[in-house]
């Protein structure tokens, strides 16, 4: 099988961005170039920060592999992070809500994300772009901020530096059932994927390599099945 965004197709031409054909999960050879970044038994290969506390140091269990899945408390905004710097490849994740919210987003909509070429020293949050994942929001950009100022990238001809590039449409299940994120990155491109759907495409980005954060950001949710697959 090969990914397409073919449903927005007219779109991303009148934006200059031409389609990409990236190896998915196809029976000849893709499966075999994955990298499984977590085991289901614990953390290795990734490093938590908590701030206030030192690195892989989680003194209130926000982070836990339960049941092969990574439960995320979202008690304090945190994340885990690849020790690993990545550039071109399909990144893949599976998210679901729990049911606890903490301040100070006790009363709005539950909240977390893949931040992706993620540079300069830890912090809430890293320079970087995300993936959000938000209730109603998935696959919405955030260009987030750091040392140098933030990241730009351009969507359908226009240029973003900083700030929310809201998805060109909505594929997120119901709460309490498993969502499938996507993040596709080459070079200067990027594709997000909700579902089996793309819903917004980049080029020009300023950041091309980085680590990947998941976030814990006043929600409970679980992640599983996290992969990444290198493009040549």
């Amino acid at each position: 099988m090969k990914m397409w965004c073919s449903g927005l197709a007219a779109a991303m031409v009148a934006g200059g961005i031409a389609l990409l054909s990236v190896a998915g999960s196809g029976p000849a050879g893709a499966q075999s170039k994955r990298v499984q970044l977590f085991n289901g038994k614990d953390l290795s290969g990734w490093y938590v920060f908590v701030p206030g506390e030192e690195r892989n140091k989680d003194s209130r269990g926000i982070f836990k592999v339960e049941n092969g899945e990574i439960h995320v408390s979202g008690e304090k905004f945190a994340f885990i992070s690849t020790e690993k710097d990545w550039e071109n490849y399909r990144f893949h994740v599976e998210f679901k809500w729990g049911q606890k919210k903490y301040p100070p987003r006790e009363n709005a909509k539950r909240d977390a994300g893949i931040l992706y070429h993620c540079v300069g020293p830890d912090k809430v949050w890293n320079k970087s772009l995300e993936y959000q994942i938000q209730e109603g929001d998935c696959g919405d950009m955030w260009l987030t901020g750091g040392e140098g100022g933030p990241p730009s990238l351009t969507v359908l001809g226009k240029t973003y530096t900083g700030g929310r590039v809201v998805k060109w449409t909505d594929h997120e299940k119901p709460n309490g059932e498993w969502n499938t994120a996507e993040v596709v990155a080459r070079g200067n491109k990027i594709w997000h994927w909700t579902n089996g759907k793309c819903n917004l495409v980049g080029n020009s980005a300023s950041l091309t390599r980085g680590r990947i954060n998941l976030q814990s950001e006043g929600a409970e949710l679980y992640y599983r099945n996290v992969w990444i697959e290198p493009l040549n």
